[in-house]
């Protein structure tokens, strides 16, 4: 019986834990209300909760650790900058992705302008086609090869396809929400997630059939 009753007690905590967790949206916005009265120190609460998982969407998409680390950092500048103009009933995780995407699309547009394309950073999530387990020698170079081959294919997509797929893949992102991020419809969003994916297909189908 005190068994049995400890366990109630237990499940009782456990359901009370869950239903008293702040909700993440909640912080951000009481954190942009502080930091819109004058309490700076709010702005190290957002880039604590956002900062890392902005890092690796934008790595994904300059494709360069330092330009990366720079344009997160330009990122929350404009944050802090434009920190009185965040309305509190849109979700600030949308504000911010959108203010980095257009980051990551200036810098891309520069590039153009000026080519100068690294490879070197490493996309981490798809795992789904690399070797399970302890990989030996052999599997350890094509894993390698794989991950790099991968990197490349969506680095060349264009950036119509390349962002929403990045925004749904990587960031989980719903089709309204990219839709906000990159100004268009859910519906183009769809499509354009459709085109990356069978462009991707035919870019790698020589590489997996061999």
């Amino acid at each position: 019986m005190a068994s049995r009753a400890k366990d109630q007690d237990d499940f009782t905590r456990d359901r009370v834990s869950i239903m008293t967790a702040p909700d993440p949206d909640d912080q951000d916005r009481q954190d942009m209300a502080r930091l819109a009265a004058g309490h700076d120190s709010a702005l190290n609460e957002l880039m604590a909760r956002h900062g890392e998982r902005l890092f690796h969407y934008l790595l994904r998409l300059a494709q360069s650790d330092t330009e990366a680390a720079d344009i997160a950092e330009e990122t929350f500048v404009r944050i802090y900058q434009n920190r009185e103009k965040f309305r509190s009933r849109n979700k600030f995780s949308t504000w911010l992705y959108t203010i980095a995407t257009n980051l990551a699309r200036d810098l891309h547009r520069h590039r153009t302008r000026h080519p100068q394309v690294s490879l070197d950073a490493e996309l981490q999530n798809f795992t789904e086609i690399l070797p399970s387990g302890k990989p030996g020698p052999g599997e350890t170079v094509q894993a390698a090869e794989t991950v790099s081959v991968v990197r490349q294919a969506i680095a060349a997509l264009p950036e119509e396809l390349r962002l929403p797929l990045v925004l749904a893949e990587y960031e989980d992102k719903s089709h309204a929400e990219i839709a906000l991020i990159l100004q268009c419809s859910a519906k183009a969003v769809e499509m354009r997630i459709y085109r990356a994916r069978q462009e991707l297909r035919v870019r790698l189908a020589p590489y997996f059939e061999k």
